[in-house]
């Protein structure tokens, strides 16, 4: 699949405005130069150049990752090495050496965007993409991009807390709860309270209370809701699915059930 394809894939559907004009234009000219083939039309998520609908999803969710990464990563006044590196190693795994010098150059011109608008109106572009985001992903989708998210903001091994205010904002902007943040960011430890945090329940929860609880982050997480936008995408997901799994196996454990 050639580069120019997932990165035209989210623009028919951006949000207009600064950061459409940020890099609309700029991405415009360079697929033009990478793909003199393409062609891009239609207003929705599910448009694509020339490829099936599944791989338009996969391109507005890579597209969607690198708008709101470039929210997180500098949400802390900073933009971490390690945080630009998380995303690089996505990019290469999986798009190849190209497409990482392309996810670079639209991270810096988005920084360069939020510098020149101010924080206030970057903001305010930011919550329309996730307005839009949220009218073109389903559920499950949104959930995994914003496990990615919580990914690059655990990237240099803290998360502190203007991070996780701008991780809330996200989900909310795109009407997922901010609890999920919570959830995201206590998968993979191996203490109880931690696995309470999991599964979004205090320790005094009743067994119901936590088998309604996982039952619903089982079904939201499961890998089968995001297997149409690839295999490495499904692959975190199963990841994700399974620290889920050993969480609520804890706890289970620690009540005798």
């Amino acid at each position: 699949m050639k580069t120019s394809t997932w990165i035209g894939g989210f623009l028919g559907w951006i949000v207009l405005g600064p950061i459409g004009a940020a890099i609309g234009a700029w991405i415009g000219s360079m697929i033009g130069e990478d793909d003199n083939n393409g062609s891009f039309s239609g207003n929705n998520a599910y448009s694509t150049i020339g490829g099936p609908a599944e791989e338009g999803n996969r391109n507005s969710f890579l597209m969607s990752m690198l708008v709101l990464a470039s929210y997180i990563i500098k949400a802390d006044g900073r933009i971490m090495h390690s945080e630009m590196e998380l995303v690089r190693q996505w990019l290469r795994a999986n798009f190849g050496e190209v497409a990482v010098q392309q996810g670079d150059q639209i991270l810096r011109r988005l920084f360069e965007a939020s510098k020149l608008q101010g924080e206030a109106r970057y903001r305010q572009n930011i919550k329309d993409a996730c307005l839009q985001i949220s009218m073109n992903m389903d559920y499950s989708e949104r959930l995994q991009l914003l496990g990615f998210l919580v990914m690059i903001a655990q990237a240099d091994g803290v998360v502190d807390a203007t991070e996780v205010a701008a991780l809330k904002e996200v989900a909310e902007w795109m009407q997922v709860s901010a609890d999920e943040i919570d959830t995201m960011l206590n998968l993979g430890h191996d203490d109880l309270e931690s696995a309470y945090k999991v599964l979004g329940v205090s320790p005094e929860a009743t067994d119901d209370d936590l088998r309604r609880a996982y039952r619903r982050l089982a079904l939201e997480h499961h890998p089968d809701r995001v297997a149409a936008l690839g295999e490495d995408v499904r692959r975190a997901a199963e990841k994700k699915f399974q620290e889920i799994n050993d969480a609520k196996e804890r706890i289970w454990k620690a009540r005798g059930l």
